[in-house]
């Protein structure tokens, strides 16, 4: 016969026998996860990215002042006062009374951000090609040339008198 209240009893006992060694076991895992985290922090890497994203922020930031603000005025009045942050084609027009908004295709937008993409690659390849141009020539001054071993000289040595008995 099957008894209700002591299966109950004995689940519990079993879940608090085992609970020790589940929160012993999740601790030493936790810990061990921290430790990792910890070592993959510590490495420079991580802090070179971190401050590469932050300075990439602030620079397309500048890009985009550059674009709309320095750029794309001029170019708007060498096309005859055009702005084409407004440029766009109206597929639905708005309806104030249906509240239908206004949907379109804003192409303006579009040729300002292909343009502050083709600066910031511009900008970004002429960094690569500084760096590149250093590395080339840190690579092209050669190190001196290693004095020559004792097992050389005597070699030599012996050459040299060798040559001079055949004379």
């Amino acid at each position: 016969m099957f008894c209700k209240e002591k299966f109950i009893v004995e689940l519990v006992f079993d879940f608090q026998a085992n609970s020790n060694k589940f929160i012993k076991y999740n601790h030493a895992k936790t810990m061990a996860i921290i430790k990792e985290f910890k070592e993959f922090i510590s490495k420079g890497n991580v802090v070179d990215l971190a401050v590469g994203v932050i300075i990439g922020a602030a620079f397309g930031k500048i890009i985009t002042s550059l674009v709309d603000d320095v750029l794309m005025p001029p170019l708007g009045y060498l096309t005859g006062g055009v702005d084409f942050a407004d440029k766009k084609w109206v597929l639905i027009s708005a309806d104030a009374v249906n509240k239908v908004e206004e949907v379109a295709i804003r192409y303006g937008n579009f040729i300002n951000t292909v343009i502050q993409f083709l600066i910031v690659s511009l900008c970004i390849f002429t960094v690569i090609k500084a760096i590149n141009a250093l590395k080339r020539k840190e690579v092209e001054t050669p190190a001196a040339p290693a004095p020559p071993s004792a097992e050389e000289s005597l070699l030599a040595e012996i050459r040299d008198l060798l040559k001079s008995q055949t004379k």
